[in-house]
């Protein structure tokens, strides 16, 4: 029997992935009522407990005052707190309060742990330098842009 799906680009098929992995996404943000920057702030969050607004910043590539007022939306919104960091009280520390495993981020989390259980389950060597690639194709498609 022939497979007639057509074969797809790398970019295609990222797109693919991306494009799955977003509707995901907005479902938990229309429930949250909450900005794509915020919700990727939060997933950031969750990801990197402890996180200083330093590194939020960094990732989100925002200015100084809007990593602070998205801060204090998530923090309004009681899907973060601020803690005061233990070694340097300048600082604070924000950590995620919300369960990635409930609603409505459950169904985000399940997409990545499908895809995740689907990657565990392909040729090891293939998913090995498949990430390889795609680390080297980000890694030079952001240094193009500096």
């Amino acid at each position: 029997m022939v497979d007639a799906t057509p074969e797809l680009t790398l970019g295609q098929a990222l797109r693919l992935y991306l494009d799955a992995r977003n509707a995901a996404m907005v479902t938990a943000r229309a429930s949250l009522r909450i900005t794509d920057t915020d919700a990727r702030a939060l997933l950031f969050i969750v990801g990197n407990p402890g996180t200083r607004p330093t590194m939020l910043r960094e990732y989100l590539g925002i200015t100084s005052a809007g990593v602070t007022t998205l801060i204090d939306r998530l923090v309004d919104r009681s899907l973060v707190r601020r803690d005061v960091d233990p070694d340097d009280r300048r600082v604070n520390r924000i950590t995620a309060t919300i369960d990635m495993a409930a609603d409505p981020w459950s169904e985000l989390s399940r997409f990545d742990d499908d895809f995740d259980v689907a990657a565990g389950a392909a040729d090891q060597s293939l998913v090995g330098s498949s990430a390889a690639l795609l680390q080297s194709l980000t890694a030079t498609t952001v240094g193009t842009r500096r």
